[in-house]
């Protein structure tokens, strides 16, 4: 092989519910390389989801909260002449997933005096039902990219 031919690793899915999505979101909940904890905190949200709502499964609440924090168009700095301009751009897959999931910790570490478990299963719950602190996030950012339309001919 080759000296810059580097093999990426397949991210496994996760051991209850046989998931990428929560496996990546196990893996970014994850601080400190203690992956057990991550999981930990992970499980028993879902667990506290499962009780709480009745006519659907945890996982499911998990996936479409998650659906629901991806934004469609993200607003980019570009500089022309000597002005920086604010230009809507569409978001492609990947970076959805991975700014919903950055949005949703993002919001449960701003949230302090309940255990972590407690205030993602809220969170979860919240974007589920398209509320919360990470669809506010994802609603500002629409509404600034709804704002800047007027650059989108700028867009590269």
């Amino acid at each position: 092989m080759g000296r810059f031919t580097a093999s990426k690793k397949q991210l496994a899915p996760d051991p209850r519910y046989r998931s990428l999505l929560a496996s990546k979101f196990i893996n970014c909940l994850m601080w400190d390389g203690k992956k057990s904890v991550a999981q930990r905190v992970f499980y028993d949200a879902l667990d506290v989801i499962g009780k709480k709502v009745h006519d659907a499964e945890p996982i499911e609440v998990f996936t479409q909260a998650v659906e629901h924090v991806k934004p469609d168009i993200e607003v980019r700095s570009k500089r022309v002449g000597g002005a920086s301009y604010q230009v809507p751009m569409q978001v492609n897959r990947a970076r959805q997933q991975s700014l919903a999931i950055r949005w949703i910790l993002m919001a449960i570490r701003e949230k302090k005096g309940r255990p972590t478990h407690e205030k993602l299963a809220a969170e979860l719950m919240a974007a589920y039902n398209r509320e919360g602190t990470a669809m506010t996030r994802r609603e500002n950012v629409h509404r600034m990219a709804d704002a800047n339309k007027a650059f989108a001919h700028f867009a590269w």
